[in-house]
């Protein structure tokens, strides 16, 4: 089996790290992931030297979107500003090539109507203007999450499906945050296209917490709580390009997921 496996690395040496680790995709931010503002690309040459520089190598790009936006927000001092820097994403990811951006499901509070979460999700979709897909992925805890369990995802998918919009909305499956999610590994790839129809990315993490934790804390394959076979059943299942979010060393992941698949 052969699909593109690559890893998060920096923006500002994307293509040196990748040839380093042997990756034929990268992730990464545009900005700080838990700042607002979005500066300039720190890429020298900019967005098209970027582009131009990925491609020649021959590595595909996904954006991982800021941590500290929750389009699903029922406040607006969060929601507004989360649409705002979502499309600010969106355009840049464009402007470098990327194949889609990453974007948590977010949350609401424990007094909100969930309904309303999965509204403004329909509505930020709408209210976006993007020629890249927008990647949803689960997480790991909250009993308020939009994306945690299959029920959520469900709602989430009909409101986001039902957007008056072009932009294409696809899925990222997190293995780490499938497992603390609570999520059974042995059929969520099932799971999961049985709701939305597709996986367009594997997050490939092995946790560091049990099943069911809602714990969100990554760790090197074999070194956690996931079985291996488990882990690389999910991937093979999946067969989508694979993402390593993991620690240290992750070229020796990226080795390992090869030498395996």
């Amino acid at each position: 089996m052969s699909m593109p496996i690559g890893a998060h690395v920096s923006l500002a040496d994307a293509v040196t790290e990748a040839q380093e680790m042997g990756a034929d995709v990268v992730q990464v931010f545009l900005s700080d992931p838990q700042a607002w503002k979005v500066p300039p690309l720190d890429y020298p040459g900019g967005a098209e030297a970027f582009r131009t520089a990925t491609s020649e190598a021959g590595i595909d790009v996904v954006v991982h979107a800021p941590y500290v936006i929750n389009v699903a927000s029922t406040n607006n001092r969060i929601r507004i500003p989360s649409r705002k820097l979502l499309q600010q994403i969106m355009t840049g990811a464009g402007e470098i090539g990327a194949r889609g951006v990453v974007v948590h499901g977010g949350h609401v509070t424990a007094k909100d109507d969930p309904a309303k979460g999965f509204d403004n999700w329909r509505k930020a979709i709408e209210a976006l203007d993007t020629d890249v897909p927008v990647l949803i992925e689960n997480t790991a805890g909250g009993d308020h999450s939009m994306a945690r369990r299959l029920d959520r995802i469900a709602e989430l998918w009909t409101a986001v499906q039902q957007a008056d919009s072009d932009v294409e909305v696809g899925f990222t499956l997190d293995t780490c945050h499938a497992w603390a999610g609570g999520l059974d590994l042995s059929t969520v790839v099932d799971d999961v296209r049985a709701i939305t129809g597709r996986i367009d990315l594997v997050h490939a993490n092995d946790s560091r917490d049990a099943a069911g934790s809602g714990a969100d804390r990554h760790t090197n394959f074999g070194a956690g709580e996931i079985p291996p076979e488990l882990l690389l059943d999910v991937i093979r299942a999946a067969g989508a390009p694979v993402v390593c979010e993991t620690k240290g060393d992750v070229a020796t992941d990226i080795t390992w997921l090869r030498e395996r698949l």
